[in-house]
């Protein structure tokens, strides 16, 4: 073999050995406490190699690990096949799992899993919950990461330190905190303390604490802090929903195709009626094709692009604008105005109105909930389903023997069902659906409802409604009157509203 090839295929092997190197440390039951132990600051995941999340993770924690090496951080991971046994006696029960260990006591990860997440939040761990921030560190601190406090004081322990050290305490996972005594820094900031700044890398920058320092607490400082952390309008994904989720704000969704390229303008476009309404609407755009089904669940019903929908999480509702007309920055901030002013419709998904009620189990729809459900002279029992879940295939036999039972006595008693995922509850209801089948019973001339949460055999259920209906369940007698029974007459009078409803 001649020498160039020979230098060409050592230059190879030691180019694969470098892109091979990883920053991560393999961990095996061997190593694991002579390793993690010592360190006052390791992450590890636990994975499995067949494992999909597992290998998405993959990149971003190799990414994050080489960029924390710098910082003395250490990542490791245990592959849980060839540590079986190990990961068991741990109580690892789901892959990836990622555990924060400090001196080999650990706390559950709860941060992001993209590697500039990952960075982020072990910065935050390797740092107390308050930072001093000092003529040298200053200008780094404040663009450590995204979200940055700082409260410029004459000293440690006059007001509002105490409640700015709770409330870095509390959210020491999310953001990063800092306090400066430093008169320099105080002048490079250009700040007059006492004062707290918050420094981001979106927004506005730099934006000062608004309100009188000196009395500042704890929930005014963390709800301020968390208040600015949302930009104005940016991307939600699975990434940061839970953000959205957790400021108790409704969502004002702009749903635009990634490819198209008039995408930036469509969100730019929105942009001055989000900063209007920041207070009381988070605005997001989102990517209509991948999260085409969250579109449709939404209400928004034809792949239309862009689209325009807000959402009530707290009540489950839904305000989608119009797919047939324009979107614009005046039709989108006059909607917002009436969301805002509570004088916008919720538009509530239904099923149509079935043209006959054959069985002993009543099928409810969207539009129909209140008539039915809130008949005051009726007790109801409500099966919210979900035609995909096997759960509810068992309980349907079981349901139907309910709906027999009491067949005779349908003037006294509805036995029903809904499809939850095919139906919006309405306004009046305070409860959310949250799994299949929910099961909730409501009295007769009564507004509340209690849920049912024994066992799913018929003798329980029938217990149940003998416990707590109000109405007698005996049937009444019949009567003849024209060749009909009482019985007769009360199945067509119920049927005549559902008629009238379906014209129109």
């Amino acid at each position: 073999m001649r020498l160039s090839t020979l230098l060409s295929s050592a230059s190879t092997l030691a180019f694969l050995s470098f892109v091979s190197a990883s920053d991560v440390l393999d961990l095996t039951n061997a190593s694991f406490e002579s390793t993690v132990n010592p360190e006052p600051l390791v992450l590890v995941e636990f994975f499995a190699p067949w494992c999909g999340h597992c290998k998405a993770l993959a990149p971003h924690y190799e990414e994050a690990a080489t960029a924390l090496k710098e910082k003395n951080i250490k990542l490791a991971k245990v592959n849980c096949v060839d540590e079986a046994d190990f990961c068991q006696a741990n109580g690892i029960q789901g892959y990836p799992t990622l555990r924060v260990y400090r001196n080999g006591e650990y706390s559950e990860y709860t941060g992001p899993r993209k590697a500039d997440g990952i960075i982020s939040y072990m910065v935050k761990q390797s740092l107390p919950a308050v930072s001093e921030v000092t003529s040298a560190n200053f200008d780094e601190f404040k663009t450590a990461d995204k979200i940055v406090a700082v409260a410029f004081l004459s000293s440690t322990t006059s007001a509002p330190a105490p409640e700015f050290s709770a409330a870095a305490s509390k959210h020491r996972d999310d953001y990063l905190f800092g306090l400066s005594t430093d008169p320099a820094v105080h002048e490079a900031a250009r700040v007059t303390p006492p004062a707290i700044v918050l420094y981001r890398t979106f927004d506005d920058i730099v934006t000062t604490y608004p309100y009188p320092v000196l009395s500042a607490t704890v929930k005014e400082i963390e709800e301020w802090v968390k208040d600015l952390s949302i930009p104005v309008m940016d991307e939600v994904s699975a990434e940061n929903y839970q953000v959205y989720a957790q400021s108790g704000k409704p969502l004002a969704y702009l749903f635009v195709d990634p490819t198209d390229p008039k995408r930036e303008e469509h969100v730019n476009h929105l942009r001055p009626v989000a900063t209007k309404y920041k207070q009381s609407l988070n605005f997001v755009w989102i990517d209509a094709i991948k999260f085409g089904d969250h579109a449709r669940a939404l209400n928004l019903n034809e792949a239309k692009w862009p689209s325009f929908v807000i959402q009530d999480m707290s009540n489950q509702l839904k305000y989608p604008f119009d797919q047939d007309l324009e979107i614009t920055q005046q039709a989108i901030e006059e909607m917002a105005a009436k969301f805002v002013a509570k004088t916008l419709e919720p538009t509530l998904k239904s099923q149509p109105v079935p043209e006959s009620q054959d069985e002993s189990v009543y099928t409810i729809v969207g539009k129909q909930f209140d008539q039915v459900v809130f008949d005051d002279s009726k007790d109801v029992f409500v099966e919210f389903y979900a035609t995909w879940c096997g759960h509810c295939k068992r309980l349907k036999p079981t349901w139907d023997s309910l709906g027999d039972r009491y067949a005779e006595v349908k003037d006294k008693i509805t036995i029903a069902k809904m499809e939850a995922t095919e139906n919006d509850l309405p306004p009046s209801v305070d409860f959310k659906v949250a799994g299949f089948p929910t099961l909730k019973f409501k009295k007769a001339g009564s507004r509340e409802f209690l849920d049912y949460e024994g066992d799913r055999s018929l003798e329980s259920l029938i217990a149940f409604v003998e416990e707590n209906a109000k109405n007698s369940l005996e049937p009444s007698p019949k009567v003849e009157a024209h060749n009909e029974t009482v019985e007769q007459v009360h199945v067509e009078h119920e049927q005549a509203p559902i008629e009238h409803h379906d014209e129109l």
